[in-house]
């Protein structure tokens, strides 16, 4: 009988396999099961970490806010950071459980699933929840999809192993594969927004691939041998899925990718084809050809603009480049040579019109600042090389290059233009990136994938040091409101009690040098609603009170009871508010006397008042009152001073912050349906403006806060940094002289292709 050298026969493949075998001896089958398993599943995380990028690029782009939109730019950024210890710990996971396949598992208790309380499910947190809908959902797909499959393999693993396994244990189960990738990410710091988008890339990309993994799983082992009567059907075949592909949210019904994304370029290009040929030889004048001119092939167009590219001076006046009169040149030249007219073809010739008016509009824009203009001009040549390789370019907003065009635009917004000794590491990380592709950039568009990623870490870490202390700007300006509407308060506590009486001079000064910081301290701390405010209000009427002239005879003895506890709480609120304690001295020293005053005003109004005053004396406690007894044994009359200095208030009391003048009047007052202001209440912060400081200065800008109790509208440069502070009426003023422009932020490609297409409709309809 004719034996087959493959046959492993069950019972003496059981034998070899003993309790007691070293760790991690398998069978030749399964060692090849497994490294092909490990090579295919490295392969499909290439993919998705390929992919990634455009996937987070493009939910970044759909943000509905700076913060939604940085959590994506970040993760896109750490996902590249740590993409190779993700893929290492996920196939290390993998060998580990191949390895403890020939393990059995004495005592170890396994968890009792149905014994898990409700109770027990409420303290997982969400976002553990979220994961674990998520991995049941992905898990459950591929089950429904390839469980025949993945059942026979789970059979032939049990024919050669000791360990007993099923499909949520097997090694390459869906279950174990998904568990194993999140653990892998576990040292990703994003949110759970983004993680469940990389777990969608996962399933698309690792676990949509499993119908081939256990396909070529099983055929290993019936190749060894292994139960080669389990039939199991053909795998599915798939088709790759679109670069460009993208995932964008569906609510609850999870965030499926859609497919395809590419499909239609074709029809992108073609409508664009037939804008300008229906103003070619009008509104754009024709080529003169000759009859037998020759279209030279894409390749040859790419020789001439490399050629070009090479040569092209390191300062050129964009103003006076015309690449297609450039490359007119270049094919005379070789006509001549050759002897034969050679002419662009049409295709390409759409290509160059296009990029060409793409950049005149680029390099008119007056969003971007003169001095980059020059530089940002440079890229004509690279990106028309671009666009005659792949003309995803004009219909993809994730093409690379298109991306790094958008993100040194965006990044250019908040850059001032300054003398060539002071260019800071903005244009000079630009001026790297141009350079590089003049001098790299052949036929390989993957650099800009490469210069990309390099530029959005260098702005990432930029963007981060400004936000932070734009954000230390914000904190600074809303304490500094909140200060000055509590010095506002004040002020018109003070002017309410004050304004339009004559009074001591001494308690004028103590009113407004010590207590309206006592008063300040107060509002910061417990507004102007709390009994604190209250007391401290009472105490100042108390204090005017006591140093008015008083004809009641009642009113002698209220002054009596009154004095101990105003003392005791203007000298505790003075020293709640550290005021200087020889101020302080002072001021009770004269106040003091002016009660002393009041007391003998009073013996003398009526004397029979003096023995109600020492027996009332008599019977105060020193301790509770919080003065010196002293103070209320009346002297004589000999001994009381002259009358005490008086001033009346007549100008209202200002408050002013230290280092702070008296604040002028606008010179300008608005309606408030003025066309300015309402030009300033559209501004948003976020808004980059541009403001005419002096004929030769510019100042850009982005409003990073609109304070609202003061009105004040504060300014930071691209470092964060605070460099401009207006009223709400004061810009409004700027706007009117046209001194304020508004810098449109959205992606300049974007807006650049957008110009181009109305301005050949236009130019179609004329």
């Amino acid at each position: 009988m004719k034996t087959d050298a493959n046959v492993v026969h069950l019972n003496k493949a059981t034998a070899e396999q003993s309790p007691t075998s070293p760790v991690g001896r398998l069978p030749v089958a399964l060692i090849q099961v497994r490294d092909k398993a490990a090579q295919q599943l490295k392969q499909n995380l290439q993919s998705l970490f390929d992919n990634a990028d455009d996937t987070l690029f493009e939910m970044a782009d759909r943000a509905t806010s700076n913060a939604e939109q940085n959590a994506f730019f970040e993760a896109m950024r750490d996902l590249r950071l740590k993409r190779k210890n993700i893929e290492r710990g996920f196939l290390q996971k993998v060998f580990e459980s191949f390895a403890n396949l020939n393990q059995y598992e004495i005592g170890k208790p396994q968890p009792a699933l149905d014994a898990v309380s409700f109770d027990s499910l409420s303290l997982v947190q969400n976002d553990e929840l979220e994961e674990t809908v998520a991995l049941d959902a992905m898990v459950a797909k591929v089950m429904s999809r390839d469980a025949v499959a993945l059942g026979h393999l789970t059979t032939r693993l049990n024919a050669v192993i000791s360990k007993k396994l099923d499909d949520k244990s097997n090694p390459l189960g869906p279950t174990l594969l998904s568990e194993y990738f999140l653990d892998a990410c576990s040292s990703l710091g994003v949110e759970i927004k983004v993680k469940l988008i990389i777990l969608k890339l996962f399933e698309k990309y690792v676990l949509g691939s499993c119908d081939m993994l256990y396909a070529e799983a099983n055929q290993a082992l019936v190749s060894a041998g292994v139960l080669p009567e389990l039939k199991s059907a053909p795998p599915r075949r798939q088709q790759r899925p679109a670069a460009s592909a993208y995932v964008q949210s569906s609510g609850e019904e999870g965030i499926p990718l859609l497919e395809g994304a590419d499909q239609g370029v074709q029809e992108v290009f073609g409508a664009l084809q037939d804008l300008l040929s229906q103003v070619r030889g009008t509104a754009m004048p024709r080529r003169a050809q000759t009859a037998d001119a020759m279209p030279i092939t894409s390749s040859d167009l790419m020789r001439l603009l490399s050629h070009m590219q090479q040569r092209a001076p390191a300062q050129v006046n964009v103003e006076d480049f015309d690449l297609r009169d450039q490359l007119e040149r270049l094919l005379e030249r070789a006509s001549a040579k050759s002897g034969k007219a050679r002419v662009v073809g049409e295709v390409d010739e759409d290509v160059i019109n296009l990029v060409s008016m793409l950049f005149e509009f680029i390099l008119d824009d007056r969003t971007l600042p003169d001095s980059l203009k020059a530089l940002i001009g440079r890229l004509q040549i690279p990106m028309l090389k671009v666009a005659v390789l792949d003309k995803t370019f004009f219909s993809r907003g994730s093409h690379p290059a298109r991306r790094l065009l958008n993100e040194i635009a965006s990044a250019a917004l908040g850059w001032v233009d300054q003398d060539d000794a002071q260019r800071d590491s903005l244009y000079q990380k630009i001026e790297q990136v141009v350079q590089r592709l003049l001098n790299d950039f052949v036929d390989d568009p993957a650099i800009f994938s490469e210069l990309l990623a390099e530029f959005m870490a260098f702005t990432g870490d930029e963007r981060r040091r400004s936000e932070l202390l734009e954000q230390r700007t914000r904190d600074a300006e809303e304490g500094s409101a909140k200060a000055e509407l509590a010095r506002r308060q004040v002020e018109h506590a003070l002017n309410e009690r004050l304004l339009g009486k004559t009074l001591p001079e001494v308690v004028v000064r103590l009113l407004q040098e010590a207590w309206s910081k006592v008063l300040m301290l107060t509002c910061l701390k417990h507004g102007v609603e709390s009994d604190e405010w209250q007391a401290a209000l009472q105490t100042m009427d108390d204090l005017v009170w006591s140093v008015a002239p008083h004809e009641d005879p009642e009113a002698r003895l209220h002054l009596l009871e009154l004095v101990p506890g105003l003392l005791k709480a203007l000298r505790e609120g003075m020293a709640s508010a550290a005021f200087d304690p020889f101020s302080t001295s002072e001021f009770f020293s004269q106040l003091e006397v002016l009660h002393v005053q009041a007391f003998q005003r009073f013996k003398r109004a009526a004397p029979e008042a003096e023995t109600v005053v020492a027996e009332d004396a008599a019977h105060t406690d020193p301790s509770e009152a919080g003065i010196e007894l002293p103070l209320l044994e009346l002297p004589a009359a000999e001994e009381v001073e002259d009358a005490p200095a008086m001033v009346e208030v007549v100008e209202e009391i200002i408050l002013l912050a230290p280092g702070q003048t008296r604040p002028q009047e606008p010179d300008v007052v608005l309606p408030d349906d003025d066309e300015a202001l309402l030009q300033v209440d559209s501004l948003r912060v976020g808004s980059w403006v541009e403001i005419q400081e002096d004929e030769e200065h510019k100042l850009r800008c982005k409003l990073a806060a609109i304070i609202k109790p003061t009105g004040k509208y504060v300014f930071v440069n691209r470092t964060g940094m605070k460099v401009l502070e207006k009223t709400r009426n004061a810009l409004a003023v700027e706007f009117r002289r046209n001194a304020v422009r508004l810098l449109d932020d959205a992606l300049l490609f974007d807006r650049a292709l957008e110009s181009v297409i109305g301005n050949l409709r236009k130019l179609k309809h004329s």
